[in-house]
């Protein structure tokens, strides 16, 4: 604790906020924006979606499993890091023919998912959210990778910031945008499906910001490149199909060990079930590689020396860095699952969950995370780090005060503007921190799997929180949500007195 704390600042404050103009700064506002706009078209906002078109709380609640690609980025980073985009790569480079071939996956599922009622067809929304999710994941896959490549260690902490604005903004026209949109569409009594379609198609139109932007910037130098032992056509797809039937291995496994419906037992099982379709995916890779596919180098390169750098890096701390990792996010990620569903329930229309949640909530995160930023460039990571997890744990507990109160304009806001308020500090500092766990020559590949951990637990958890509300109420959710934020602090206390200084 007292190195935490006694920690020199690394700079002033007015070199701190000169950084802001670095124009490789201002350059993440527009790559945020992009990534900001799906990730509450497929959880927020389609949870309000479901909700109005009456599917239940425990459904709406597993809906957000949709966004659990998030959580396995680093299963796909590899072919990100090694593989090109035939044609595109030579034309755009590595990340940018990436990047192109995310968004246009992206507006294919959004097309999909306005095209589709849930009322009468659930599944088919359920796999147009998965293809989302997957599309999303993919696309912050490589700008990760792109903002680190694209700016030394030391500008992270403000690249996060600005990062974090551009991301915000997008969620602001995917959130209260799109739900103020839907209200004014929405022309019948009830449920007005016609009304979500239009939105969502809208929602395409919005993601050409995203495709504009992969064209104007610049590619990233890079310390690797795509190995030299893909050097011809049966090589790519002979790589490609090493990680397609890995993949098919889970998926089977996965639906193999069947499902249990039992509420009490449920976390568990499926916590078993994912366990053991990741060992049978890594098994029949394994399988796959030693009878030839692709040479034991390559494999070695692509998926083991990654993971192999980190720990040579950080030896046993990385352990704990890595529930860290984990921990970090569970806290406001477990209550955002029933935010939205909580607000109907207390009887807000959508234009006003839009309007604070989305629209002035916009504001205090937008601030947050420049605060966020200034004060990881001025005090470093650590510190920084800690006082946004505590920040966040004490701002979820007000979500309680608000459950006795009904629905109260000037509570809600007052709940929202320190609750993104927080969440932006501790998300800009948590990015940073992030960043500089990695090594450039694995950028996207450790990134997404630091990434991937922040939301696995935490989103496989969120999964039950609809379970959670019926059987325990809103306050105790939330005191609960909050009272669990206090693991990630105890693991920063010690990872910040474990690990060596620079």
């Amino acid at each position: 604790m007292s190195d935490l704390l006694h920690e020199k600042p690394h700079r002033s404050w007015s070199e701190s906020a000169r950084l802001f103009v670095s124009p490789k700064v201002l350059a993440l506002l527009f790559l945020g924006f992009s990534a900001g706009v799906p990730i509450l078209l497929v959880f927020s906002t389609l949870s309000v979606w479901l909700r109005e078109a009456g599917v239940e709380r425990a459904a709406i609640g597993f809906f957000s499993w949709a966004a659990l690609g998030y959580g396995f980025k680093f299963v796909w980073a590899p072919l990100i890091d090694k593989l090109p985009v035939p044609v595109l790569s030579h034309i755009l480079g590595q990340r940018r023919s990436w990047l192109l071939v995310a968004q246009g996956l992206i507006l294919i599922a959004l097309a999909f998912m306005a095209l589709t009622d849930p009322v009468q067809n659930l599944t088919a929304m359920a796999v147009a959210a998965v293809m989302l999710g997957f599309s999303s994941a993919t696309q912050d896959i490589v700008v990760d990778a792109y903002r680190i490549e694209a700016a030394e260690e030391d500008l992270q902490g403000l690249m996060s910031a600005a990062y974090i604005a551009g991301y915000r903004l997008g969620m602001l026209v995917a959130g209260a945008g799109a739900l103020e949109l839907a209200g004014i569409l929405d022309v019948v009594e009830g449920y007005d499906y016609s009304a979500w379609r239009t939105t969502y198609l809208a929602m395409v139109g919005v993601m050409g910001v995203g495709i504009a932007t992969t064209f104007v910037i610049s590619e990233p130098e890079r310390p690797t490149t795509p190995s030299d032992e893909l050097n011809s056509t049966s090589d790519y797809i002979r790589f490609v199909a090493l990680f397609a039937f890995s993949a098919a291995a889970f998926v089977g496994g996965f639906i193999f060990w069947g499902a249990n419906d039992l509420p009490s037992e449920g976390f568990f099982w499926q916590a078993w079930r994912l366990i053991a379709a990741v060992a049978f995916a890594i098994a029949v890779g394994r399988a796959l590689v030693k009878a030839g596919l692709i040479s034991q180098n390559l494999a070695h390169e692509t998926y083991v020396a990654p993971f192999a750098d980190f720990f040579k890096r950080y030896g046993k701390i990385a352990l704990l860095i890595l529930a860290l990792i984990a921990t970090f996010r569970i806290s406001d990620v477990v209550m955002g699952v029933m935010a939205n569903v909580f607000y109907v329930d207390l009887g807000f229309e959508k234009q006003e969950i839009g309007r604070i949640t989305k629209g002035f909530g916009l504001i205090a995160t937008i601030v947050g995370g420049f605060m966020g930023g200034l004060l990881t460039a001025r005090y470093g990571v650590m510190k920084t780090l800690f006082l946004g997890g505590i920040l966040v744990a004490v701002t979820n507990a007000l979500f309680a005060l608000l459950a006795g109160m009904g629905p109260d304009i000037r509570m809600l806001a007052a709940v929202i503007a320190a609750d993104n308020l927080s969440g932006g500090i501790a998300s800009a500092a948590f990015v940073a921190y992030l960043s500089g766990l990695t090594s450039k020559g694995f950028t996207a590949t450790q990134y997404a799997l630091f990434s991937s951990m922040m939301l696995l637990l935490p989103k496989l958890i969120a999964g039950y929180s609809g379970l959670m509300v019926e059987a325990l109420g809103y306050a105790t959710f939330f005191i609960g949500a909050a009272c669990i934020g206090v693991i990630p602090l105890i693991l920063i206390l010690f990872v910040a007195r474990l690990t060596p200084k620079p």
